[in-house]
């Protein structure tokens, strides 16, 4: 069965292809686009998007709706938990000091590595990143575990806990990742409480989305030394101003959205899209559903 495709380059030609259209590919385009395109959607059924995070597709109405929503899940997982294992090993093995020496030529001698083996590593958000982390980390001979929206027993984890959990399990850990998505519940999680709450040599990794940190309060933690440093992928504002403290911080690692991207990811995502188009053609299950309520991937 074919499939009809349309192309809108803006929200103009958006609203004036969507009228009779049943399914969307929503491929770096901006939400107020889609925002102000569905009220003259008559058949909208299905949208599908290009990336693992839905929270630059989602608004009320859409959610409100019976419209499905699917995203790229499974496409990012790996490459993003193969980012995370290297910035916890350019950590302890010293080499993220390396690199800002060098770029000084400075000869720092007489430094001491850390072994990552027998470090602890807590996950926030054990989704398919955090899972495929875990994986990861535990092959490094890192302890894991992971706090979640709800507790609950879990086959890489063994426990899930709940978000009761998360003060206790920072204080605990070496390395905190963040992979959560952005949601009512998750915006701003990771405050200054949190950050008071974790170890003075502890390092933090965001691999979710910038809205669930308190970038003041972050870049408060990494100057005071109430954490021991940070490697970023994502922030709250993108592309990071040029004048945020985090560029010139020696004990941040500063990596500009860019940890699953891999060489054919945009060939890879499209793979999802025209997989689930001839589900959608012919009426078959799709891969990938959103919960739009929870603002995350289900299944």
């Amino acid at each position: 069965m074919g499939v009809d495709l349309r192309y809108a380059a803006d929200g103009d030609a958006l609203r004036d292809a969507i009228g009779d259209a049943e399914g969307l590919y929503f491929w770096r385009a901006k939400r107020e686009w889609l925002e102000g395109a569905v009220p003259a959607a008559e058949r909208l059924r299905w949208i599908q998007t290009a990336s693992d995070g839905v929270d630059g597709v989602l608004f009320p109405a859409l959610v409100a709706s019976d419209v499905v929503v699917t995203n790229a899940r499974g496409v990012f997982d790996d490459p993003i938990a193969e980012w995370v294992i290297a910035a916890i090993l350019a950590f302890t093995t010293g080499l993220q000091t390396s690199i800002v020496d060098q770029t000084r030529a400075g000869w720092t001698d007489g430094r001491r590595r850390e072994r990552v083996a027998g470090q602890h590593l807590l996950v926030v958000g054990p989704g398919p990143i955090g899972r495929a982390t875990a994986s990861r980390a535990r092959l490094l001979g890192l302890t894991v575990e992971a706090v979640g929206r709800s507790a609950r027993e879990d086959d890489v984890f063994g426990i899930v806990h709940g978000p009761d959990a998360l003060h206790d399990g920072l204080g605990r850990a070496d390395h905190v990742l963040d992979a959560l998505p952005m949601t009512d519940g998750t915006r701003g999680l990771f405050d200054r409480a949190a950050f008071a709450a974790m170890r003075p040599t502890a390092r933090f990794y965001n691999v979710g989305r910038g809205g669930t940190v308190d970038e003041p309060a972050l870049v408060e933690a990494l100057r005071s030394g109430a954490i021991g440093g940070a490697a970023l992928d994502v922030f709250a504002d993108e592309p990071l101003p040029p004048d945020s403290p985090l560029w010139s911080m020696p004990n941040v690692i500063v990596s500009p959205h860019v940890s699953g991207d891999l060489p054919d990811w945009e060939e890879l995502v499209v793979d999802v899209f025209v997989d689930n188009a001839q589900r959608f053609a012919t009426g078959e299950q799709l891969r990938n559903r959103v919960d739009t309520g929870a603002g995350f991937g289900v299944g």
